[in-house]
């Protein structure tokens, strides 16, 4: 079997009509969804984007990793879904964004070309490559923001989009008055993105996806990973609108969120990121334009579906479509992702197994607890081979996908290191005591920070909005006292001893005595007769009675 690996860039997980949007329509993620599961309760390991998809990719959480920032190498030798699948037999591809950064120092310290195979796969998280693009091209004084060449920018320049940087001043930027009107300004978002649909980052990603599968050789996992609905919030016609201010909801905050607010949640909502998304005329034309670009990103999976039913390969293949964090759009004061509520850290999971043994639980919602780190083992069961459980810290979601029980969760781990942020700076505190950590029980969601400061409290059954944090008062003691002792648990896993798996520590027991190795015996009756035969026997002269025996 197969697997198209779908990831999209910071799409809501209520931003689908199968999860309920009063207004967005998405007929083909609902395809998926009636063919599958969609996990309800599906979280991220961290809110941020390259943390959270190496979490994804390592099946581990952002602690084990270590790369808990856009920008920070994910360290040499750290195995991912493609080495564990490649092990199984089944190849592994990359097409679209990883976010991943390579670990250079590591890798010229042990001799790794990146020109070689090793190489090239510890500079791609991993993975073969079929085409990667991270899909942020801006440009500034010092240079692009991303140091590869764009593979997309060098499709728009053979179309004719004549332009050093096409991504920016083409597909990412309309026109007014006859200048560029950059997508990076919030007040440009409801114009139309000043390229042809069929050409913009979507439609183009989704032709590299089907020319892969075309030639793929099975088995294979192809991670189709879009950048879409991520901002710049800029979509082409006829996209740009489809939808107005009358599709826009209401902001998801209260005034009570801003009394007594936690000093980092504050600090947060002070930003200019929270504060520009504070202002209607920003979500009024933001919003819209997300709506129009999750449009077009289902648009774009109808193509595939419609791709691989026609090619017969809907019958072998696994389909999983999520995304790596969410987007606040105003709601709780904030703008982007970076904290804990709902809004940023939970996200669509929609999973579809052709296989038989699927067939009771299509079209059903499941409303377990689920982390992202669970889909690396979920594909090593579906390549054919056994989970290195003292790797991978996810768990098989085929349970849920068959029908069985699965192993059901007290609680999700989510983490977040602020360290390079301008709230750190502002909030006074040390990079190492730049740690969030939330721990949810499917009701109660505790955020913890380092620091010395108060933690943050939400009942989400008496309050789905979390607008009240409970913490700031004294009632509550029992049930921050519990979630802390989950965190504790979780703080004591094993998650360093990845060269040894159980069935290896097992096997190992008692090799050093077959091997000759006695200690401790005291006449070695203690041991089994085989274990000493070596040692009991005729006495051996030694060495200097020989010699004696010589000299006389």
């Amino acid at each position: 079997m197969n697997i198209l690996f779908i990831m999209y860039d910071q799409l809501r997980f209520d931003y689908l009509s199968c999860a309920g949007h009063p207004h967005l329509h998405t007929p083909n993620f609902d395809r998926v969804a009636a063919m599958g599961v969609r996990f309800a309760n599906a979280y991220v390991q961290s809110p941020i984007c390259g943390a959270s998809r190496m979490s994804t990719y390592t099946g581990r959480y952002a602690s084990s990793h270590g790369a808990q920032w856009n920008g920070f190498p994910l360290r040499v030798g750290e195995q991912t879904m493609g080495d564990h699948l490649r092990k199984a037999g089944m190849g592994c591809w990359l097409i679209g964004k990883t976010h991943m950064k390579a670990d250079k120092e590591g890798m010229a310290r042990l001799g790794l070309s990146p020109d070689s195979v090793i190489g090239a796969r510890q500079e791609e998280c991993g993975f073969d490559v079929w085409v990667r693009d991270d899909g942020l091209w801006g440009q500034g004084p010092d240079g692009f923001y991303d140091e590869k060449r764009s593979p997309y920018n060098e499709y728009l320049k053979s179309k004719g989009y004549d332009s050093d940087n096409p991504w920016a001043d083409f597909a990412n930027a309309g026109i007014q008055n006859n200048e560029l009107a950059s997508g990076w300004m919030f007040d440009n978002a409801d114009k139309p993105a000043n390229i042809r649909e069929e050409d913009s980052e979507t439609p183009w990603l989704t032709s590299q996806a089907i020319s892969f599968i075309k030639q793929a050789e099975e088995p294979w996992c192809a991670h189709v990973s879009y950048i879409k609905p991520h901002w710049p919030y800029i979509v082409p016609a006829p996209y740009h609108n489809m939808y107005g201010k009358n599709h826009v909801p209401q902001p998801i905050r209260h005034a009570s969120e801003r009394e007594e607010a936690h000093p980092v949640y504050g600090a947060y909502m002070n930003g200019p990121i929270a504060r520009a998304f504070q202002q209607d005329e920003v979500r009024d034309k933001v919003i819209p334009a997300y709506m129009g670009l999750i449009k077009q990103c289902d648009d774009q999976l109808g193509r595939l579906l419609d791709f691989l039913e026609a090619t017969g390969r809907m019958d072998d293949t696994m389909i999983v479509l999520t995304s790596d964090h969410g987007d606040y759009l105003g709601d709780h004061w904030l703008g982007e992702k970076d904290l804990f509520h709902e809004q940023s850290v939970k996200v669509p999971l929609i999973v579809y197994d052709p296989r038989p043994e699927a067939d009771e639980t299509r079209g059903t919602q499941c409303n377990a607890l689920v982390e992202a780190i669970d889909l690396a083992p979920t594909f090593v069961e579906v390549a054919g081979d056994k989970v290195p459980d003292h790797i991978l810290e996810g768990r098989s979601l085929l349970p849920f996908l068959h029908g069985e029980d699965g192993h059901r969760r007290d609680y999700v781990i989510s983490e977040f290191d602020y360290s390079p942020t301008p709230q750190c700076a502002k909030l006074g505190l040390e990079p190492r005591d730049a740690r969030l950590f939330m721990v949810f029980d499917g009701r109660y969601k505790l955020m913890h920070a380092e620091g010395g400061f108060r933690p943050m409290l939400f009942d989400l059954e008496t309050d789905p909005e979390e607008f009240h944090d409970l913490a700031k008062g004294t009632g509550h003691q029992a049930e921050i006292d519990r979630l802390y002792g989950y965190l504790a648990q979780w703080g004591r896993r094993l998650a360093q001893r990845v060269t040894r798996s159980e069935d290896d520590i097992k096997a190992m027991r008692g090799k050093s005595k077959r091997k000759g190795i006695l200690p401790f015996l005291k006449d070695g009756t203690e041991v089994p007769a085989e274990l000493t035969r070596a040692y009991r026997g005729p006495v051996r002269q030694t060495h200097i009675e020989e010699a004696e025996d010589a000299a006389e």
